[in-house]
């Protein structure tokens, strides 16, 4: 059976493709073009959104210093909505391939989850894999980040026990690894929200079913994977918070929200994990996003896909 690329997303495309003249894929482990395509298509995605601070008014944020497990200081940026009442909080990873992305490509994305949610958000400038990090290194330092916030609850009017993690692609895997680091250490989490999330280091074999429709690729994943893990790419010595979907048992696990589209390298991974953690009897809400690609939402924020998509995950920020 053939898939069908749902018409609003595949509009976008087509309009795209029109817009520019077609490059050439970058090369197997050239993160540094791989890089720097990414950090431009979020400069392009992040203009599809209101600009930060202007079309958020209600929304303030302010930006802090932690100390990551190795020492290395980490930026986090402190969202918050003007009334907000005292309660819960979340944690956010950006994507970008465990190579790309920061907090500041980020601002109108987390700002929206804030005004839309009266949540506030932390969000992590996580350092990016090979130059500035690798192996557990971008891990810890959300992790470092979730034990900032819970250290900082009383002053930020936060109820430790309602803190949730949570992000997109490489953010999306980052998330599902601080989870298993909180229950390792004995930290509370509330929930953790995977966006087609990047779990597992082994997704390396193209399905030709996919192919024509899939943004991030398994040569990009080979890239982002290899860059992080180093000589521990490809062998038994990957630790389960890096790739998620290795950790022996998901028993003790926080809630989850999975969301992955159909069209999407990503998605055998996020709903194997999905079923893994539902079968340990941890309340799990999964999405399967019928003809959606990766980063649909974000290549398409008008459309019925990302509006319906929006309005799950805001409903479960709200009830944390």
């Amino acid at each position: 059976m053939a898939f069908t690329l749902d018409p609003e997303l595949a509009a976008v495309l087509q309009a795209l493709a029109e817009q520019s003249d077609p490059t050439p894929p970058p090369e197997r482990d050239d993160w540094r073009t791989l890089r720097a395509r990414g950090t431009a298509s979020m400069r392009w995605m992040a203009s599809l959104l209101p600009a930060y601070p202007s079309g958020y008014p209600l929304v303030k944020a302010s930006s802090h210093k932690v100390r990551s497990a190795d020492g290395a200081e980490i930026l986090v940026r402190w969202y918050e909505k003007a009334e907000s009442a005292p309660g819960s909080a979340v944690v956010y990873a950006h994507g970008g391939g465990m190579i790309a992305g920061s907090v500041d490509l980020y601002d109108s994305v987390v700002a929206g989850y804030v005004q839309a949610t009266g949540v506030p958000f932390v969000s992590v400038d996580y350092r990016l894999a090979p130059d500035a990090a690798t192996g557990t290194g971008p891990v810890e330092d959300v992790f470092a980040a979730l034990a900032w916030l819970g250290d900082q609850a009383p002053e930020l009017r936060v109820d430790p026990h309602r803190i949730a993690v949570m992000g997109d692609s490489a953010g999306g895997g980052l998330a599902a690894g601080v989870a298993i680091l909180a229950r390792d250490r004995g930290v509370p989490l509330a929930r953790q929200a995977l966006l087609y999330p990047m779990l597992d280091d082994r997704t390396l074999a193209p399905d030709p079913r996919l192919t024509p429709y899939v943004a991030w690729t398994w040569d990009d994943n080979w890239t982002g994977w290899h860059a992080l893990l180093g000589a521990a790419f490809g062998t038994d010595d990957v630790p389960p918070q890096v790739a998620p979907a290795r950790v022996a048992t998901v028993e003790g696990l926080a809630p989850a929200y999975v969301e992955v589209g159909e069209l999407d390298i990503f998605r055998a991974e996020a709903v194997s994990y999905a079923q893994r953690l539902a079968d340990a009897d941890i309340p799990t809400e999964l999405h399967l996003h019928s003809g959606a690609i990766h980063e649909y939402d974000r290549l398409a924020p008008a459309s019925r896909l990302a509006r319906r998509a929006m309005e799950d995950r805001r409903r479960v920020i709200s009830l944390l």
